[in-house]
Parts: C-alpha cells; structure tokens; sequence
C-alpha cells in the first residue's frame, strides 16, 4: 500500500503544471503522477494532437463577438490576452530559476493573424480590430485590406487570388506557438527531480472514497501480459487525464459530477514540410468558422515547430469518434451516459441539431472538397506537398442548464468536490494555453487552508498575480471559450 499527499491523474500539461505549482509551493509533500501510456504528453498535449497556437486572443473570432446593434464585444478576449499572459510569466519564472530550459525551447515568435473574404467579413474585421485596439493589450496589432501589405506579412494568403475578391487582415507580431508536449516533458521532469513518482503506464481503474482521501486502484501495464494491480491512498487527486476525465469523476461518485456529459470529436490537419512552402508562410493565421461549424472547427494555416523543425498546418477537419481519448475505447462514449447526465444529453442533440449536420457534411466530404478549403486560404496549394494526419480527440461539455436542460460548452471547465479532496479538468481549448490561471483558481478552491499563504510565492512566480483583488479576477478561467482545433 503507498500513500501520497496528491495523485496526478495523466500525464499532459495541466497534472504536469499543477505538480509544478506544488513542487514549489510544499516541496516536502510526496506527490505522484500516473500515465495510461508509455510516455507523458501522448493525448492532447502532443504537438501533432493540438494547434500549438499560445491562445491570446490575438487572431481568434470566436473570441469577439458581434452584438445584436453591431458592435463587437472585446471581453472575452481581453480575458484570455491576460490569462496567457499568466502563464507565460509562470514559464518564464521556471526558466530563470533553472527548473526548466529557456523558453525556446519550446515556444517561438509566431505572428498571430486574422484573415477573412468577402465584403461584410472585411467589414466586421475592420469593427473588430478598431474595438481591440482601443485597448492597451491590443493597440499595435494592424489591419489591412491592402493585398501588397497582407504579402508582406504572410505571401502564401495573396498569390494567385483573384484581384477583385475583397479581403482584409489583422497582424500581432507578439504571437506565439508552442511545443505543448516539449513543455509538459519540462514540467515533469522538473517535478520528478523535485521526488515526485512519476509512473507511466499505470492505469487509474478505479476511485473510491477512503479515510477522508481517496483510493486509487491501478492497473500496472509493465507488466505486459500479466495483469498486476495495487492501490494507493492519496489525501488530494486530480484528474487531469483529457478525455479520461469524464469517466473517473463520474466513478468517483462526488454530486458535482452528475448531470455532466461528454460530446467526443476527432479531427485531421494536413500537413506540409515541404522548406520551400514552409519558407513562405510565418504566421498562425485563423480565419471564420463556417456555419454552423463548432468554435474548435476554426479554420486556420499555421507555422508549427516541433523539436527544431518548421511545417504547415492547415486545419481541422472535423470528424466523430465514439472514443474519448485518441488511443481510448470504442465504449467510451455509451459507457459515459448516466441517468444523471441523460436529459442534457438529449437537450444539446435537440438544440444543436446544426452542428450534427456540420459533422456529417465533413465525414461525407471527399479529399477534393477538404483540399478546396486549403485554397480558400492558400491558392497555390498542391496536393503533393501536403499530407494527412489525425489530430487529438476533443470531447466537449455538455452539462445541465435551468433553462434549457442542457447547453454544450466549448471550454475548459474545473469540477471539484465541495470538500476539495478531489478535481478534475474537462472541455478543450484554451485549456493548454491558460494553465496556470486554471491550477491557480484549483489551488485556492481546493486548498482553502494553505491558500492564503501561498499568496505571496505565487506572486513572485507570476507577478500580474499580486494583489489579492487582481489575483482573484486574473485565476479565473474562461469557461465555454472556443478554442483551438485540437488543442490541449
């Protein structure tokens, strides 16, 4: 039997930050992290798995809407600008105290763009960027419906494309990708020098309440065909295991796990890694969703770099899969219904009838239909220099509502029980990009206790974070944001 003070259910970026926070919050509590898979960062966390795009609302639609008299709420976005902002001073924190390598190693300059066709598009952009930079955090992105300034900024949206066809670009140079996967190894490799277990391929099977903590049943995969199992007591758990996530909240049994669902999507990209395409093109540049399209369907032809090399990525392509893990279980999705989460299931099916019809116009769509949208971005695009690759599994929110019985959320969403002794994370993007903002607010609903005392040393990790006021706005997390197309 083996006791710890907090398990770690998974092992992608947010088990990873919050192990991080706790390393250097109580360096003397035991804390283990298990893995399903062989390695840390194989689900959403891997770059291939997720856009990479360090979300900062910099280029993003879904994070601006347009109100019923015309003018664009910026709200939404300022709140993610400051969230990424966040955890961007958080790495950065570990990087100068050595705990992790510069911050090149997994993340480079990216120019975020926005770029959309067609006259009211052109128009609602223009409202768009003159609504975001009336703010400090966006006064010097650009805006251009100039074909010549938009090849100057990514060449590859203008060559080729009909003259007359109006269009128009925004461009903040201070955008970001990020190796979501370089940087979780980071993270953990940190913990783990700091003494916590780290287990890969040990798979969590069951929760159960115990002595006031939790026990955790594990399945020991290294032991290849023969079936090993032991438990371990744990004081604090966290669920961060992605799509995973679902089914171990709801074994739990804690209330605030009912009446939650799971809607699973899979994906594809195209890729390129062709240099002389690849030279062509520096931006992560997103563009409308179609209608009807869910906010992770976003459009977007992306500079990605993974472990020192660029591509181009063009995506998603939406799909569906019962699974709620890339390497899950076919039963995932029918094994999650519960009497409990039934009804908002049926609701969001009734009220997103759009969306079901979106998915299947994708699944039916031919490679010749998906490649016309590559050349609604890129007009020069060949298909011999781009292939296909399946991106991570996405299993959206659904969950209860008073009005209308259930509503689908496209966010990332902390479900914890009333006495803090366990959480989980689910939903999608931002989520990889607002880490730290989301471990901060689970720390101080779960740790109501030590909380006030870590004010301080989080503030010096994160200092937009000083202030008890500004800290409390700043911790939380946008739940029901768009996000990223498979990202973490």
């Amino acid at each position: 039997m083996t006791s710890v003070d907090v398990a770690l259910v998974g092992g992608g970026i947010m088990s990873a930050t919050l192990g991080a926070f706790l390393k250097l919050l109580e360096p003397t509590w035991q804390i283990a992290l298990y893995e399903r898979l062989d390695a840390v960062a194989q689900e959403s966390s891997n770059p291939w798995n997720n856009a990479g795009t360090g979300h900062a609302a910099l280029c993003e639609l879904n994070y601006t809407a347009e109100k019923p008299d015309g003018t664009v709420d910026i709200a939404k976005a300022i709140t993610i600008n400051e969230q990424f902002e966040l955890s961007y001073q958080f790495w950065q924190h570990l990087a100068d105290q050595g705990h992790i390598p510069s911050l090149d190693t997994f993340m480079s300059n990216t120019p975020h763009m926005t770029f959309v066709r067609g006259e009211k598009n052109v128009d609602f952009l223009r409202r768009r960027w003159e609504a975001l930079t009336a703010h400090p955090r966006f006064a010097s992105m650009e805006y251009s419906t100039d074909p010549a300034k938009i090849a100057e900024w990514a060449p590859l949206l203008v060559k080729d494309r009909d003259p007359d066809e109006p269009i128009a670009a925004t461009f903040a140079a201070e955008g970001t990708d990020v190796d979501f996967g370089a940087l979780t190894r980071h993270l953990v490799a940190f913990i783990e020098g700091q003494g916590a277990d780290v287990e890969p391929l040990h798979e969590v099977k069951n929760i159960s309440r115990r002595d006031g903590g939790w026990r955790l049943t594990l399945k020991d995969k290294t032991w290849n065909a023969h079936t090993r199992t032991h438990t371990v007591d744990a004081k604090f758990v966290f669920v961060g295991a992605g799509g995973g996530a679902l089914h171990l909240l709801q074994q739990s049994g804690i209330p605030e796990a009912v009446g939650y669902g799971g809607f699973p999507i899979s994906g594809e990209f195209l890729r390129t890694s062709n240099p002389a395409v690849v030279a062509e093109h520096q931006a992560k540049v997103y563009g409308k969703a179609d209608v009807g399209a869910p906010p992770m369907s976003v459009p977007h032809l992306d500079t990605r770099v993974v472990d020192g090399t660029s591509y181009l990525l063009f995506g998603p392509y939406a799909g569906f899969s019962p699974k709620f893990l890339k390497k899950g279980s076919w039963l995932d999705l029918p094994e999650s219904i519960r009497p409990g989460n039934l009804v908002p299931m049926l609701a969001v099916a009734k009220d997103n009838f759009d969306l079901l019809q979106y998915l299947v116009g994708q699944l039916t769509a031919s490679s010749d239909k998906k490649f016309e949208q590559l050349l609604a971005f890129m007009p020069t695009a060949k298909p011999s220099d781009w292939e296909t690759i399946t991106a991570g599994q996405r299993v959206q929110v659904m969950k209860k509502h008073p009005e209308k019985h259930g509503v689908l959320e496209f966010g990332t969403e902390v479900v914890a029980a009333a006495d803090g002794t366990i959480a989980g994370l689910l939903g999608a993007s931002p989520g990889a990009s607002t880490a730290a903002p989301i471990m901060v607010k689970l720390l101080r609903q779960c740790f109501p206790a030590d909380a006030p005392r870590w004010e301080g040393p989080l503030a010096a990790m994160i200092p937009a974070l000083a202030g008890d006021a500004a800290g409390a706005e700043h911790a939380e997390p946008a739940v029901g944001e768009e996000p990223v197309s498979a990202e973490a």
